[in-house]
Parts: C-alpha cells; structure tokens; sequence
C-alpha cells in the first residue's frame, strides 16, 4: 500500500499567530533555524505562510517618502509596511490533508513550486508539515522490504505461483524476469511495481503476449 503524507509528515510544527511581531518572527527564525513556518488563528487554523522572502521585502525596500518609486511590485506593498505575521504572510496557504497519497504531495510541491506544505485536517487546522525531504525519504527504503512487498503483491493480489516472476531489486530498481499469460496481466503487474513506496525503477524483462496470440511471445 502506497504511503500517504501521515505516513511522512513532521509532527512537531514551527509557528507563530497571527499577531505575532516582526521581530518575534525573525527570532523565531533564527532560534529554531527554519526559513518558513505557518501563520495560525487562535482555533490553530492555518492562515497562511511566512518565509524569509516575505520578511525580506522590509530590508530591500525600506518603506519611505520614495516608496512610491521604487521597483517592488504594488501587491508587495502591504508586506513593506506589514508589523504582524498577518500582514506579512503569504496567504492563501498551499496546504495537504494527512490521507493524501505522498505522490500526490510531491506533484503539488512541484507544480506550486514549493518546498514544504502544511498539513491541515478538513477544518483547516494545522496536524503537521511535509517537506520535499519526507517526500524523498521514501527512496531510503531497503531493498530486502521492496522485494518482500512485491512478492507478497504477486502472490496476494494476483495470485501467481511462486516462481512464475522472478524479483530482483537492487538500489531500488526492480527487474522483472519470467513469463506473463497475458499483456493486461503484465502491465498491471508494472503499475502496481511503479506505485510501491521505494522503487525507483522498473526492468520489464518479462516475455508475454504482444498481440493476444498465446504464441506470440516477447522477447522470443
């Protein structure tokens, strides 16, 4: 079974409320030596984000009488002059509910370009946070377990005998060797391998039909 972002995610969370002060979260930076953190309501609902690229605005255009021309973009205003996280934050945040599949927080992560999200219940309050890290510690995995859970798969979920596919799985590349009935049995075999938490690749060397003919097979 496929990880889901629970599985993963950091439980201990760096934050600050919505009230908290510039240089109470420059601190909070500084001490827990983290470059972003959610901004949260009193119910611990998240609002938004703040990174040392909101925060940074304040020192590269210092608001003043000429603030009117300088090269900061208007919707970054409000930051300039901004004295609390919620002036200051990036909001809506970009947030992922602890049951969603892990691959579907590293596709977010790289459309959003992000590289981290908080993780919020239905209600929208703060359970935890997912980084690309806990994302790519999913490849960490042994190779002993990959195999284990592939041969369980083959045996379980597509009740083959023994022997019928042989596994190997080095450095998380799986290859694949034996014969296949059909090609509808062997490409669900190859997408179920590509969904197990760990693999890396998949060697299809496997010989089975190519056309529907029983003789017709690959590889000979």
């Amino acid at each position: 079974m496929s990880a889901i972002v629970k599985d993963v995610m950091t439980t201990t969370v760096v934050s600050v409320r919505q009230d908290a002060r510039f240089k109470e979260i420059i601190n909070v930076m500084r001490r827990r030596h983290v470059s972003a953190f959610p901004v949260l309501d009193s119910a611990n609902r998240v609002l938004g984000v703040i990174s040392e690229a909101d925060l940074l605005l304040k020192e590269a255009f210092p608001p003043g009488p000429e603030e009117a021309r300088s090269p900061y973009l208007w919707r970054d205003r409000a930051k300039v002059a901004g004295l609390t996280a919620a002036e200051l934050m990036t909001s809506p945040a970009i947030t992922i509910e602890p049951e969603c599949p892990v691959e579907e927080a590293a596709r977010v992560m790289h459309r959003r370009r992000v590289k981290r999200m908080p993780v919020v219940t239905g209600q929208g309050r703060l359970v935890g946070i997912v980084s690309r890290v806990d994302v790519l510690g999913l490849y960490d995995r042994a190779d002993a377990d990959i195999r284990a859970e592939i041969i369980h798969q083959l045996a379980e979920g597509f009740r083959l005998e023994p022997g019928t596919i042989t596994v190997q799985v080095v450095s998380g590349i799986v290859t694949l060797t034996g014969v296949a009935e059909s090609r509808p049995l062997a490409m669900n075999v190859l997408d179920t391998i590509w969904h197990i938490d760990g693999v890396v690749d998949v060697r299809d060397r496997l010989q089975y039909p190519r056309s529907g003919h029983a003789a017709d097979i690959r590889g000979e």
